[in-house]
């Protein structure tokens, strides 16, 4: 793949893109998961229940749209460059709630989207990414990046099952931001045998490991939006994907970043982007748009026995 600015530049609109289609993912699985009761959170049911909703089948199509853009951009961009902006999804999230499903934001939430999109701006321009291997990595980076990723995971996950709720949910979007940033670690990977057509696809181990771990993230995701308030749940799924993707692009990839001053912007901006999330996860239009959405799908026809509690936000 060149190194040129022509092809890393159309990395940023494809990220964009899957960000937005993954605020309409977002959309349609809240409402969906708010349908189920909550003593399936974290079981097999819960996944069985969802698969029969077409709210949340329309959903995880949105999911794998939003896997094809994604590919596509780390296959032009480079990981440190593209996870950053996947963090987009939250305020179109909520841009989509109040253009179509008529949720009313505040002063307040369009100031936290103005900042969390300048902060990214930042943040991508304080680092600057460049260079690397274009999802090559030795044997050794990839089982100890992997190691390092996946045993947070699995302590996270126990710790979740004897959690609940608000704490559940919490711990569960942590999982699930750690869970899909290594799923777009291995998905860089999968990029580099595109080259070879898809019999190089299918003939890369890191295809397979990309969709196991992207199945998992998945099953944490809908565990999650299950457990408890959103706002527990959100700020660890939208901050801990990309920050464990712009570790693996830097330290497995060999992706450089600019250093110094430039530094001390990225954390700045970083921070502005993190307080951003946590005022955004607040958002009672977040509860407006699950609601409208589940009403238009007919969600307000819940099973009789599995009655839940009062919406939660």
């Amino acid at each position: 793949m060149p190194d040129g600015f022509q092809v890393s530049w159309i990395s940023y609109p494809l990220a964009v893109a899957a960000s937005g289609v993954n605020a309409t993912s977002n959309l349609l699985q809240r409402a969906a998961n708010q349908r189920e009761p909550d003593e399936l959170s974290m079981t097999p049911r819960l996944l069985l229940d969802l698969i029969h909703q077409p709210l949340w089948l329309a959903g995880f199509g949105s999911v794998i749209g939003s896997f094809v853009l994604v590919a596509a951009a780390l296959d032009f961009g480079r990981l440190a460059a593209v996870e950053p902006i996947i963090v987009l999804e939250l305020p179109l999230t909520l841009l989509a709630a109040s253009r179509f499903l008529g949720a009313r934001l505040r002063t307040r939430e369009w100031v936290a989207i103005a900042a969390m999109t300048a902060g990214l701006g930042g943040f991508v321009f304080s680092l600057h990414p460049s260079g690397g291997t274009h999802g090559r990595a030795s044997a050794l980076e990839w089982v100890l990046g992997g190691v390092i990723t996946v045993v947070p995971i699995l302590v996270l996950g126990a710790l979740g099952l004897r959690s609940k709720g608000p704490r559940r949910a919490g711990i569960l979007g942590i999982t699930t931001g750690l869970t899909f940033g290594l799923t777009s670690a291995f998905m860089k990977g999968m990029t580099a045998s595109l080259h070879a057509g898809i019999v190089g696809v299918l003939s890369s181990w890191e295809t397979y490991a990309m969709a196991v771990t992207g199945l998992a993230g998945m099953y944490l995701l809908q565990s999650a939006l299950q457990a408890g308030r959103l706002v527990a749940a959100q700020p660890g799924i939208t901050l801990c994907e990309p920050a464990v993707g712009i570790l693996w692009g830097i330290f497995a990839f060999k992706e450089s970043t600019r250093g110094g001053l430039f530094v001390l912007a990225a954390v700045a901006c970083a921070g502005l982007v993190g307080l951003s999330t946590l005022v955004l996860a607040r958002c009672p239009a977040l509860a407006a748009a699950k609601g409208a959405a589940a009403k238009g799908a007919g969600g307000s026809a819940e099973r009789p026995s599995r009655a839940r509690a009062p919406e939660r936000v």
